[in-house]
């Protein structure tokens, strides 16, 4: 089969290798159809590393796939060869006290696809997953479902971990796939009132066409002024989706006293810094966000049912043998993209 792997920074190339086989009982072996180009590979793609998570090469990163069933173990009744499924990127042990207290999410033996040190990612026309990882898709479903649920199903997360009741006046720094998610989450939540600052004038266009309340440019207009003049009092709540300090900063300027700072984003810096004295005179409450816990079937129902659209962030495909295209294209935010998929 053919996999891509990275070879260095900025580098990465496409080489044959084994498929992979079926060595438990519950295991699935997964024909890839299709994969989502997300930030976090980017991040090993053009700094070979994440904090303390550190590519080794040559590696396959690719986490967002979905794919069509190839041979199960003689253990598996969930799925069978043929069916179309979401692949689930978060291995959790189930054994240790986060698995236990309902946090799979934060397992302290985690296996996630394409991490260093941890799993090869699903670039790759094979992979070898356990059953509990398979996720069927609806018959009507798109496969592109499969694979948009992954970054999706983050946004719903990080919408009921701010805990929001429908009438909040809301912010999101960085409108990219992760921003975009929490958007239409907070939308099928009910707000109405969301602000959205975003430099990439696509994306800015995409934010306003789909619904936000106001959507600016940071690089043109001073945010903060130009929402305290529509909204007075401040905002409720702000998402930070882009892993930038500025991103912060403008987030704990535009809280209100009481208000909530929520961290999606995953900066390639190793530490945020925030203004002591705001953050305490304003009692911000701060949520940070690691990936997503119980949410990736539900999030494919919603996607099934219609009431959140995963392709309004797909902006660009490639075949499998222009995934170096690919992730230029997006590590370069070339010709506004917000995802790029792999086609096998």
């Amino acid at each position: 089969m053919r996999k891509s792997v990275l070879k260095g920074i900025n580098k990465i190339e496409i080489i044959e290798a084994p498929i992979p086989e079926i060595r438990n009982e519950n295991d699935v072996l997964i024909r890839m159809a299709v994969v989502g180009v997300c930030g976090s590979d980017i991040h090993y793609y053009k700094t070979g590393r994440i904090g303390s998570q550190v590519v080794q090469y040559p590696f396959t990163v690719g986490h967002e796939g979905a794919g069509i069933v190839e041979a199960v173990g003689k253990a598996v009744t969930s799925v069978k060869p043929g069916d179309r499924i979401a692949v689930e990127p978060s291995v959790a042990c189930g054994h240790c006290d986060q698995c236990k207290a309902g946090r799979p999410h934060t397992c302290r033996n985690n296996l996630f696809l394409g991490c260093p040190g941890q799993i090869e990612g699903n670039l790759a026309e094979y992979i070898v997953m356990p059953e509990r990882q398979c996720v069927l898709l609806e018959p009507h479903q798109s496969i592109d479902d499969g694979a948009t649920s992954e970054p999706l199903s983050i946004g719903l997360y990080a919408v009921k971990q701010a805990q929001l009741t429908g009438n909040e006046a809301m912010g999101i720094i960085g409108f990219g796939p992760i921003g975009m998610s929490v958007f239409q989450m907070a939308r099928w939540k009910g707000i109405d009132k969301i602000f959205v600052s975003e430099k990439i004038p696509q994306r800015k266009k995409v934010a306003a066409r789909n619904g936000a309340f106001w959507a600016g440019n940071p690089l043109q207009s001073d945010i903060v002024e130009t929402i305290s003049a529509i909204e007075p009092l401040l905002l409720d709540v702000v998402f930070e989706c882009c892993g930038q300090q500025d991103a912060l900063d403008t987030a704990i300027e535009l809280l209100k006293p009481g208000g909530k700072l929520v961290v999606v984003g995953i900066p390639e810096f190793d530490r945020w810094s925030f203004s002591a004295d705001l953050v305490r005179r304003k009692e911000i409450t701060i949520v940070n966000i690691r990936r997503q816990n119980h949410c990736t079937e539900e999030t494919l129902k919603m996607l099934a049912d219609g009431k959140i659209d995963g392709s309004i962030m797909i902006t660009h495909r490639f075949p499998f043998h222009k995934v170096n295209e690919a992730f230029d294209l997006v590590a370069n935010y070339r010709n506004g993209v917000m995802k790029a998929m792999i086609d096998f």
